[in-house]
């Protein structure tokens, strides 16, 4: 990319970019795209008010442009002219860009913070990339609060408010990746693009500055107008170097909304084997990200055997016929539509990606033919255990997403008594998340079973109006204690435990009153 740079008439600031070659250029004058015939260097006034028409400046300073040779690489190179850019960029990050700049060096925010913003999104990330060195930086950022994140590969993490932590590294050149994770050595540079160039996607290989504008080597913008998950350089060489960037594709493609490029595509497929030497940790990460896109099940659905790689229990249900008329897809299809019906949390997304995951092992058929999964709630919830354990999955969400599975298909009455032992079974998080679970499920079944939904919400309003109208369900919220069935003269222990329990599920059943005088009248009884 050129650092060739004008301010035009009118306040439009350009700058000069080499696209990636594929796919519709905004504002972009391709060669022989309806520009005069003739040597580009010619001071020919044609050239201007094309120039003009295409959208790039109201007025064009043709000496400045005839020294710097752009009309000539315009027509030669494909390079093109973009509009200046302006990005939000928060106090704290555009301070560090410029103390660096102040000491004499280059900065740049980069990546993730730049697509997301470009996108209209809010950044959770501000990064950004330099041609100081680690000493350098650390020098210039003596007087504020550093952590020297990965120091050997060049990054810092700076506290720019004394909280808002902001990630800086150093300009560099990967080597060889011979273990598919890490760079076998780092090499420091001053040169943006030999940076840029190292990285995965187009859309992040994509920098700002607020005083100079966008820097797009690559055609990430192009491939960001387009919907476009595009590597830079080759893909297979990407994919190998960091096999985890084939589940990244995946993750982009689902949380954006983004295809990816074909040669990427036949790339990530051949390479997915990779995926093995990728650690427990890694996966789970983007796993989790990837599960809560907004289209999940269209990655899902594309790349069984790529998912299948890390969770090989994911492959006997691909293709796998159920044979029953409440279904209409084969398990892995049912569960890959059931996934993006639920909200985009990991644990109720994680729940419906192992719900079924047990039913080829259970399926069995009867005298017409008719598929059945006897016990695949509780040999899925197993599985789920032993899949999310694996996958490092944290202790909290095991449980939980276990649970869920469980008893996803467990028959739920509408009656307060029935809601109530489970609200005391579950909790009010997770009963809440079950019911989700429950439409989920009916959702990637048969339409005619879609009334069923209503069912579900019915009984969503009854644990509304429990909770709202404080029902005893919990040991919390009954009349009386422990303290107050020793006073009874009741003994503290394991039997003073289970008449607590016995008087609370009276109450849930509503043969007791949820009232003091009533529960110790009960007690006396029961402990005869």
């Amino acid at each position: 990319m050129s650092e060739n740079r004008a301010t035009f008439p009118h306040s439009y600031r350009c700058a000069i970019e080499k696209p990636a070659g594929q796919g519709r250029l905004r504002h972009s004058i391709r060669p022989g795209a309806g520009l005069p015939r003739g040597r580009p260097e010619q001071e020919n006034p044609r050239y201007i008010q094309v120039l003009q028409k295409k959208g790039f400046c109201s007025t064009f300073f043709w000496p400045f442009s005839r020294r710097c040779g752009i009309l000539k690489d315009i027509m030669t190179k494909g390079w093109r002219f973009v509009k200046n850019v302006t990005i939000p960029v928060p106090a704290p990050a555009a301070a560090l860009l410029d103390e660096l700049e102040a000491a004499g060096y280059e900065a740049w925010l980069v990546g993730g913070c730049v697509r997301d913003s470009l996108l209209g999104n809010t950044p959770g990330d501000w990064d950004v990339t330099t041609s100081a060195l680690p000493e350098e930086m650390q020098r210039v950022f003596a007087g504020r609060r550093v952590i020297e994140t990965g120091l050997k590969h060049g990054t810092l993490t700076v506290l720019a408010d004394d909280r808002t932590p902001v990630e800086i590294t150093t300009y560099r050149i990967d080597g060889g990746y011979s273990d598919a994770r890490h760079p076998d050595r780092v090499t420091f540079t001053r040169n943006l693009h030999e940076d840029l160039s190292r990285r995965d996607f187009t859309v992040n290989a994509l920098a700002y500055h607020p005083a100079r504008g966008l820097r797009d080597d690559f055609g990430g913008l192009d491939d960001l107008e387009n919907g476009v998950l595009r590597c830079v350089g080759d893909p297979g060489t990407r994919f190998r170097e960091d096999a985890l960037r084939m589940l990244r594709a995946l993750r982009f493609s689902a949380v954006l909304g983004f295809s990816v490029e074909p040669s990427a595509d036949a790339a990530l497929r051949a390479l997915r084997e990779n995926l093995g030497t990728v650690s427990a940790e890694r996966l789970w990460s983007e796993l989790t990200r990837l599960l809560c896109g907004r289209q999940v099940t269209r990655v899902l659905l594309a790349y069984p055997e790529v998912i299948a790689q890390f969770i090989p229990e994911i492959a006997p249900m691909v293709g796998f016929a159920q044979n029953n008329p409440y279904h209409r897809y084969d398990v892995y299809e049912h569960t890959a539509r059931s996934v993006a019906e639920v909200p985009p949390e990991p644990v109720v997304r994680l729940t419906m990606l192992l719900h079924d995951i047990g039913k080829p092992a259970c399926y069995t058929q009867d005298e017409h033919g008719i598929g059945h999964f006897y016990g695949h709630q509780a040999l899925s919830a197993a599985m789920a255990r032993m899949i999310l354990a694996r996958l490092r999955c944290d202790k909290a969400t095991l449980e939980v997403v276990c649970r869920l599975v469980k008893w996803h298909d467990v028959q739920l009455e509408p009656t307060p008594a029935c809601l109530r032992r489970w609200l005391n079974r579950l909790g009010e998080e997770d009963m809440y998340r079950l019911l989700q679970v429950k439409r989920a499920d009916i959702l990637a079944q048969t339409p005619e079973l879609r009334a069923r939904t209503e069912e579900i919400a019915y009984l969503s309003s009854m644990v509304d109006t429990i909770l709202q109208e404080q029902q005893c369900f919990s040991l919390k919220d009954l009349a009386v204690n422990g303290r107050d069935l020793t006073a009874l003269g009741i003994p503290p222990g394991p039997a003073l435990g289970r008449l607590l329990d016995m008087l609370l599920g009276e109450v849930i059943d509503g043969t007791c009153p949820n009232e003091r005088e009533a529960l110790l009248q009960r007690a006396r009884c029961l402990a005869v």
